[in-house]
């Protein structure tokens, strides 16, 4: 009786960690959820990877889609629910770092269309003005019942910052034709 219980209870671990382990992945020591749910829609996690400076891991990114997804063009033109978690993973990141980092890719992202989106840009980094330490979650959530990007920051509304333009570019920082990092974008779209 007692060697039946022990598997009876092998059996019922196994499959609770089985469940747990589908839920989330482990990457590069932080935990990154399988799904999110967003407005009562859950969004699947696409691909994740790493930002690095200076061989200095700052961030672990990861891009979720309501359709999973490897073709940049469509994600960045898709107006449907979509969003990136952004997990700090240095104390070396500060506020002013990451939107000097977003800035400079959202120039690159916006090409001739900056000028008009520059107000929009200068409202997002407002919304990540805040102090940033270690650990901290950023969510940036596109919502086209809005046609705007929602900035969370661990689990706290800071935002909106409206437009489909605003958040073709703002994805394109990552997806577009001259992404921040070429193996980030890689990675996230799961290639």
């Amino acid at each position: 009786m007692k060697k039946i219980l022990l598997v009876i209870m092998l059996v019922i671990t196994a499959l609770f960690s089985e469940v747990q382990a589908q839920k989330q992945i482990v990457f590069e020591g932080v935990t990154i959820p399988r799904t999110m749910k967003f407005e009562n829609k859950i969004l699947q996690l696409n691909g994740a990877g790493s930002r690095s400076k200076m061989w200095v891991e700052v961030y672990i990114q990861a891009l979720y889609l309501n359709q999973l997804s490897q073709n940049a063009k469509e994600i960045i033109n898709d107006n449907v629910e979509m969003s990136i978690r952004i997990e700090i993973t240095s104390a070396l990141v500060s506020s002013g770092k990451l939107t000097r980092a977003l800035h400079a890719g959202f120039e690159k992202s916006a090409g001739e269309n900056l000028d008009a989106l520059k107000p929009k840009m200068e409202l997002l980094k407002s919304y990540l003005a805040d102090e940033i330490k270690r650990g901290d979650v950023f969510e940036l959530t596109y919502n086209p019942a809005d046609s705007s990007v929602w900035v969370v920051k661990n689990s706290e509304l800071k935002g909106k910052v409206p437009g489909f333009d605003f958040k073709k570019v703002f994805f394109g920082i990552w997806l577009g034709d001259k992404p921040v990092d070429e193996e980030l974008k890689n990675s996230l779209l799961g290639i």
